[in-house]
């Protein structure tokens, strides 16, 4: 039998989830069950917490505490490239395999590297701005550079 679960105690889940989009409750039922969460309102916040990012695949931190559950979105800088792409939204069953070919400045590389300083592993912000760079180009947009 497995040892009791400490509701005092606070408990961090990554979950990566489509953002604007209820995900399916079996799948979040294994990580949210033992805590004594109900997996349909996970769900609901998740989704409510990510109606920015509607159609883009983002990790949420879900912060447990006390059967309480606080959702924060933690974007990864392929999400914040495509969200400044602002490609409309398509339908994630019948379209696949789609380029993201668009343009984008470099006044929105260095922002979204200034968002991604934190996490990046670069030790300045130029090595920043080249990780991003790289994964723009990954992506497959184009970077417009604006005198």
């Amino acid at each position: 039998m497995p040892p009791k679960f400490d509701s005092a105690s606070i408990n961090i889940i990554f979950i990566r989830t489509i953002g604007g989009e209820v995900g399916a409750a079996s799948s979040l039922a294994p990580k949210t069950g033992p805590l004594g969460l109900a997996p349909k309102k996970i769900g609901e916040q998740l989704c409510n917490a990510t109606t920015e990012w509607e159609g883009l695949k983002v990790i949420c931190k879900l912060t447990v505490q006390n059967r309480q559950a606080s959702v924060q979105v933690i974007p990864t800088a392929s999400v914040l490239i495509l969200k400044a792409l602002k490609e409309p939204r398509r339908d994630r069953k019948k379209v696949k395999d789609i380029k993201h070919n668009g343009d984008l400045p470099f006044k929105d590389i260095v922002k979204i590297a200034k968002i991604m300083r934190n996490k990046s592993s670069a030790i300045d912000l130029k090595g920043c701005i080249k990780e991003i760079l790289g994964t723009a180009k990954s992506i497959g947009c184009n970077i417009i550079n604006n005198k």
